[in-house]
């Protein structure tokens, strides 16, 4: 179906519109995203000052700023060391078009999850909108195609028209649920006097979406002759193929799976991309709907609330230990050397975060190598000796983390893109960590060594409070403080002799 040149829809069909945009109107959430849509669109179409543009439009939004910078900041999208703290930076590090698209995809996910009714319907209509993005996303990033985020867009508006209907006519999906189906075609056709395609070429017109975002809802079918598509049709195809994975994705059941394997393998030859590739860009999109989606069979809803409380009560406790630890530190500062405190924080650290392997680094300035002195975790004591690397800097995530001296907390370390700034030592040894951080030391502004603490698949996902990294900063300025006592105590002692 071309969705520049739909039928015309019968008086049933202009009647269904009509009710359709007055419903929204009633509710009051759709006009505000149409004008959203509107700045974020001009801001983009801008012709001297559009970077500028862009940034005033998406900082107008605080929401919308703090979701786009925790995007751009996140293992996608972000270059180790190009920490993005602006939207400005932002545009510069993701390009207008990027950015663009993000707000645009970020801001229909807000709006749909804003104005959702209670209906069970709608909630799994948005959530399999979601998962189809995902998957749509991770699918063009394989592909190498530089458009991710308009195929973002695209899949997620590729069933606008069922979200429409079951957000703002639950009573007609009721009915055509009666009739033959809410997503059986002739049951729309009969009660709705139009298809629900149709239903969301209308909606994305109405709220004056670009011609290239609605050529791209359009479903496209496999070529007949495996000839990869290109352009449009490419975005169609692929919005098409992640629409209709994500509704099989989404169930998580033997039928479902199969469904995606059948797809998997029949637009492949036509997205251009290998069966093996697609079907790893789709499971990536499932592990992290797993993660994201809440009502989702695939997301284990009832296994999550119980891991979510119980992470929540080891956190508590965890601050407790940290907290505790502290104190122990800051008694022992006076006495204790420079090892013993270490010893005692990597410990506190251990407990107090459940890391699954944690790691003291001591530099030997005169053999010029960082090596391990202290571990703790199952099965470090033969992985000790093996982490060791030299002092001289090399672009990755622990050179990067002394040279700033600065706390560095990675919570995905098996992204592909984060894949070469991680040297090969922590390959060869410490590569089931999911999530690791890094405290420098030093002294007198020179690194002296670091403590790292890393979480395994064993432990749910996690992200540090602003608490958590102010008793980090806190361990480290005491361990700083220790190392640099000591070094005074050697310079006067050195001095007397």
């Amino acid at each position: 179906m071309n969705p520049c040149h739909f039928s015309v829809p019968t008086q049933l069909g202009k009647n269904t519109l009509d009710l359709l945009w007055a419903r929204t109107r009633q509710q009051g959430d759709m006009p505000g995203f149409a004008k959203a849509i509107s700045a974020i669109l001009g801001a983009m179409r801008g012709e001297d000052d559009n970077e500028f543009d862009i940034t005033q439009t998406v900082l107008s939004d605080p929401v919308l700023t703090n979701k786009v910078l925790r995007l751009a900041n996140s293992g996608m999208y972000s270059a180790f060391g190009q920490r993005v703290n602006t939207i400005s930076k932002a545009v510069l590090v993701l390009g207008i078009d990027a950015i663009g698209h993000l707000a645009l995809g970020l801001k229909l996910i807000e709006e749909l999850s804003q104005a959702s009714p209670d209906s069970v319907s709608a909630h799994v209509e948005m959530e399999k909108a979601v998962l189809a993005g995902m998957v749509a996303q991770q699918v063009a990033t394989s592909a190498g195609n530089v458009q991710a985020e308009q195929a973002v867009v695209c899949a997620m508006l590729h069933t606008l028209g069922r979200m429409m209907v079951t957000f703002y006519m639950t009573d007609f999906w009721t009915r055509m649920q009666a009739h033959a189906g809410a997503g059986n075609e002739a049951a729309a056709r009969e009660i709705l006097g139009i298809s629900l395609p149709e239903v969301g070429y209308a909606t994305a017109a109405h709220w004056g979406l670009p011609q290239h975002l609605i050529n791209g809802m359009h479903p496209m079918e496999p070529s007949l002759d495996n000839a990869p598509l290109n352009g449009t049709d490419w975005m169609a195809g692929l919005s098409t193929m992640a629409a209709r994975c994500a509704d099989s994705l989404w169930h998580d059941d033997a039928a479902g799976a199969a469904r995606v394997h059948s797809l998997i393998d029949d637009y492949a030859d036509t997205l251009g991309m290998t069966s093996t590739d697609l079907a790893v860009a789709v499971d990536k999109a499932k592990t992290m709907a797993a993660a994201d989606l809440s009502i989702a069979p695939l997301s284990k809803p009832a296994e999550r609330r119980a891991r979510q409380l119980a992470s929540t009560r080891m956190r508590a406790e965890g601050n407790r230990i940290l907290i505790g630890g502290l104190a122990d530190l800051r008694s022992a500062i006076g006495s204790a050397n420079p090892g013993q405190m270490v010893s005692m924080a990597l410990e506190t650290l251990h407990q107090g975060f459940d890391f699954s392997r944690s790691v003291a680094f001591v530099r030997n300035h005169r053999d010029h190598l960082y090596s391990a002195r202290i571990s703790m975790g199952e099965g470090m004591a033969d992985l000790q000796d093996l982490m060791v690397f030299g002092d001289a800097y090399e672009p990755n995530v622990f050179h990067a983390a002394l040279n700033s001296d600065r706390v560095i907390f990675i919570d995905n370390a098996r992204d592909p893109k984060f894949a070469a700034k991680l040297p090969q030592w922590w390959k060869a040894t410490l590569s089931e960590a999911r999530s690791f951080i890094v405290l420098p030391l030093s002294a007198n502004g020179h690194p002296t060594g670091f403590l790292y603490g890393d979480w395994d698949d064993s432990f749910p996902p996690i992200q540090l409070n602003q608490t958590e990294f102010s008793l980090i900063n806190e361990i480290r300025a005491l361990l700083v403080q220790s190392v640099e006592m000591r070094h005074q105590l050697e310079l006067v002692a050195n001095k007397v002799a």
